[in-house]
């Protein structure tokens, strides 16, 4: 391939109309424990003084309207408040309340942490990534990049060194490990294998590269109520994040032919990133002797959304190919795949861009089930937006620190979104499907999320052998095709699926003062 032939960002901006660039592989891996808000109630009660940390049940017209909340309820009572209405019925997490680190007379320290990280954090990896190459059809020698991101643990070697061990990749693939991005890292480890891909064709060499995120936040939880407790702080973050691992191939093409595997999941039109003005202390997440410590304002929904519209005209009049019979195409004529930093963020976004609950019912559903997990969060939304039949090209958009946005807009294979095809996707993912007699859909009215549900069922072709007892989740084990049950290539192996029934529902309260 000639120089002048690679597909690639020209010198006006505009992306060229086929950069052949793919994503071939997603996987996604939680934890097995879905923990509801009751769970951050339990642990302030158990360990801070009853005088602040217990809430008796808000009345309804508090419910209805933040500001009738009293200016001098303290900021204990305030969160856990907040807690029961951010419109997230389950978070996953690595273990339930009785979890022996969260249970300590004293925050867990960052080297506790770090220990956690580098065995529950590389076990989510490693699965994550097995799926998505399991779903890719390749072989884990023709990987040629990893770009890994995380904001919840900054050990060196960084945790994809343990992850690239345990899956056997060779020792010599190239790494890339992105910090200090938070929510906006799995957009921006997209936005980087795909540069790294370009560089590729522009060799003529194949790349194969994969991406990684990974999240463990639940385990931060006594590290943050220590600070709402002792400094009196409205600390949100606590009510909103945690815990998951995402991954997906992405491919060049070059040297593939055929290749192996049912072609492309999504293709890669083009990206944006860009910075919103002075917004450096609105949203981040501090180094803490006792971990990381979330950042967010009260200005951060406003803020994204009103970023949002610049942005995705910015893009839309990059790529050439949108603009057929000389027309752009609007917000709603696009699928969403937004990252669901929290409730008014999802809204305010739809608002903004004129959208239709219908648009972002895979943010909502993926917020309302599993929480916010950070950089992990964007490809499972991408992951479940594959189950429905939807629209030829999906926006995908992230905020992270600085504040970052990050958006790419990419079309999806047809035949991704048939309910056919995709039983054995979500039997190996574990996700809630519905049969002929059900239906699930998200809608909002005023500032509650409401869910819909038919007669609705876990599809799961795979015998399921349970990891603990209770309604929290449920583990499947299904046969994949390149590591045994230690983490050895072989033909055959083990991985795991995680799924648990939820609904839905609650305000949309993000902060208070």
């Amino acid at each position: 391939m000639s120089p002048s032939a690679v597909p690639t960002s020209t010198t006006n901006g505009h992306f060229e109309s086929d950069l052949n660039l793919a994503l071939v592989g997603l996987g996604v891996e939680y934890p097995p424990f879905l923990v509801g808000p009751e769970a951050l109630e339990v642990l302030a009660n158990r360990y801070y003084p009853p005088s602040t940390a217990y809430v008796q049940p808000l009345s309804l017209s508090m419910r209805s309207n933040q500001a009738l909340l009293p200016p001098t309820l303290p900021q204990d009572e305030k969160v856990l408040s907040i807690n029961r209405f951010t419109g997230i019925e389950t978070r996953a997490a690595i273990g339930d309340v009785e979890h022996p680190l969260v249970n300590q007379p004293h925050a867990p320290s960052i080297k506790e942490l770090n220990t956690l990280f580098r065995e529950e954090g590389v076990r989510l990896s490693v699965n994550a990534c097995k799926k998505a190459i399991s779903e890719w059809g390749g072989s884990i020698d023709d990987i040629t990049h990893i770009v890994s991101t995380t904001c919840t643990n900054s050990a060196n070697p960084g945790f994809d060194h343990f992850v690239v061990k345990q899956l056997g990749i060779r020792s010599s693939v190239e790494k890339i490990l992105l910090h200090g991005i938070g929510c906006s890292g799995g957009m921006a480890a997209i936005r980087t294998a795909a540069h790294l891909a370009l560089g590729s064709s522009y060799r003529g060499k194949p790349a194969r590269i994969l991406i990684l995120a990974c999240e463990i936040s639940s385990v931060l939880v006594r590290s943050e109520l220590d600070s709402i407790h002792q400094d009196q702080q409205t600390r949100v973050g606590v009510c909103l994040f945690s815990d998951c691992a995402s991954a997906a191939i992405l491919s060049n093409g070059v040297g593939e032919d055929d290749g192996p595997g049912p072609g492309p999941v999504y293709e890669i039109l083009g990206w944006k990133h860009q910075i919103i003005d002075d917004s450096e202390e609105d949203l981040g997440f501090d180094v803490d002797p006792l971990g990381w410590k979330v950042v967010l304002t009260q200005r951060v929904p406003t803020l994204a959304s009103a970023a949002v519209s610049p942005c995705f005209e910015d893009l839309v009049n990059s790529i050439p190919e949108l603009h057929e019979a000389g027309q752009s195409p609007t917000a709603a004529s696009f699928d969403w795949a937004l990252h669901p930093g929290g409730s008014l963020i999802i809204t305010g976004v739809e608002q903004a861009m004129k959208l239709t609950p219908q648009h972002l019912q895979a943010s909502y559903e993926i917020y309302m089930k599993y929480g916010n997990s950070s950089s992990a969060t964007i490809l499972s939304v991408l992951n479940k937006l594959r189950e429905t039949e939807g629209k030829d090209r999906v926006v995908a958009c992230a905020f992270g620190p600085g504040i970052a946005l990050e958006m790419t807009i990419l079309r999806r294979r047809k035949e991704v979104a048939s309910s056919v095809n995709q039983s054995e996707h979500n039997a190996a993912s574990g996700i809630l499907s519905t049969d002929g007699a059900g239906s699930r859909n998200t809608a909002i009215n005023g500032n509650n999320i409401t869910h819909t549900n038919g007669t609705a069922k876990t599809t799961n072709d795979f015998p399921i052998e349970s990891e603990q007892s209770g309604n929290v989740g449920t583990t499947a084990d299904s046969a994949a095709s390149s590591w045994n049950d230690d983490g050895e290539a072989t033909a055959e192996g083990s991985t795991r699926a995680d799924g648990a029934n939820g609904s839905a529902g609650g305000l949309t309260v993000e902060d208070l003062d």
